[in-house]
């Protein structure tokens, strides 16, 4: 089995969304003074990796805490815009996709879909009840149309719009 990590790294200062909090990862403990090591960590619920909730861009949308985790783990597949999409699976893009491809997803029906999505497509994808990951890195190491299981699992957050994930294909 191979294991291919699609997740970006959070670090002090990392990019983020204009208007989202600044990532702050600071060593508060250390070994050498305190036996142990521990980190204060601030940031969005979007930052780097992470998962949309329904409730990220739809009032009463289901939040976080009421989805359940089956939504986040299951078969996928990377394909290409102009490629065959495989239906009822969830679809990875390494190429940037807009609003103008929701057509075609809807008919395809996938659990979730991940990518650079455009912020129109997102709301759409979410407002049809399919999840949507963002900030994934490394989909070109993944091969064009060979389905693998993908787990995008985020933090339990009570009442959660968003949250950071560990993204990873399973080949």
């Amino acid at each position: 089995m191979n294991v291919i990590d699609l997740t970006a790294a959070i670090y002090d200062g990392m990019p983020v969304y204009p208007g989202d909090p600044k990532v702050s990862v600071e060593q508060i403990q250390s070994i050498s003074e305190n036996g142990w090591e521990l980190r204060q960590l601030s940031m969005g619920s979007h930052t780097g990796t992470h998962v949309d909730a329904f409730s990220h861009m739809h009032q009463g949308g289901a939040n976080l805490d009421e989805m359940p985790l089956t939504r986040f783990f299951g078969p996928a597949t990377l394909v290409e815009l102009s490629g065959v999409w495989p239906s009822d699976v969830g679809l990875l893009f390494n190429q940037a996709i807009n609003e103008s491809y929701l057509d075609r997803l809807l008919l395809a029906r996938p659990p979730f879909v991940g990518g650079d999505l455009s912020e129109n497509l997102e709301k759409a994808l979410l407002a049809h009840g399919i999840v949507t990951y963002t900030g994934l890195v490394n989909l070109d190491q993944l091969p064009v149309g060979v389905p693998f299981t993908f787990y995008g699992l985020p933090l339990k957050i009570s009442n959660g719009d968003g949250s950071p994930v560990r993204a990873i294909a399973l080949l």
